[in-house]
């Protein structure tokens, strides 16, 4: 089975060493939206959307994170202590009370797979960037935080800085230098898990996270 699957990327990892890279057709131009525009229309998209989104300073943003975990009533908190967030996020941590208990895990998601769907409150995320104007993060999963992070427990906390708010989508692509190289899975997330499946009645929730809270560092 592992020879199988050797040889099937061998013969696809041949066959795009053969393609020239992709020309981006730049031929829409991006608006000419100032910061304070890009950080409006942003938000005003996500809460369109029913996603929390709570502008903060970068001195303050982990004591929300706090504030928000105790008004919720969460019981634990996943995040990643190698991760951007971990610093800010501990010394906070350490010097309050009644807080969630901090919860992570250094091993692959089969070895916990029962405990991350079924018992974490919320996870805390940090993201690559964001998109004004449709209202969507950029997240790019690493070893330190995982896909599951952000895609699994029922409510997901998103770190998001104003300074890599992007206009449009195109903008994110050429300014991040996508074509020089990906991860396996980049996400775009606009909001809260939502389907429309059963009688077009739309339901949030369904295959993921039912809320979605963002913290906009201004």
């Amino acid at each position: 089975m592992s020879k199988a699957r050797d040889n099937i990327l061998a013969r696809l990892r041949a066959r795009n060493a053969e393609k020239a890279p992709v020309d981006l057709d730049r031929t829409v131009e991006s608006p000419d939206w100032s910061r304070e525009e890009r950080i409006d229309r942003f938000c005003k998209a996500m809460r369109s959307v029913k996603t929390e989104v709570h502008t903060v300073g970068r001195e303050n943003w982990a004591k929300k994170l706090a504030e928000l975990s105790k008004q919720k009533k969460l019981k634990n908190l996943l995040y990643a202590p190698a991760g951007p967030l971990a610093e800010p996020i501990e010394a906070v941590w350490r010097a309050g009370e009644g807080l969630p208990e901090l919860v992570t895990r250094e091993v692959e998601v089969d070895g916990w797979k029962e405990e991350l769907f079924f018992d974490i409150d919320a996870a805390v995320t940090s993201t690559r960037s964001a998109i004004a104007e449709v209202g969507a993060m950029i997240l790019w999963p690493t070893p330190e935080e995982p896909r599951t992070f952000s895609l699994v427990p029922p409510v997901h906390i998103a770190v998001v800085e104003a300074d890599q708010l992007h206009n449009t989508f195109a903008d994110a692509i050429a300014a991040e230098e996508w074509t020089s190289g990906m991860p396996t899975n980049a996400l775009l997330i606009s909001g809260p898990s939502k389907s429309a499946d059963i009688e077009q009645t739309l339901a949030y929730g369904v295959h993921g996270p039912v809320e979605l809270i963002v913290l906009l560092i201004e």
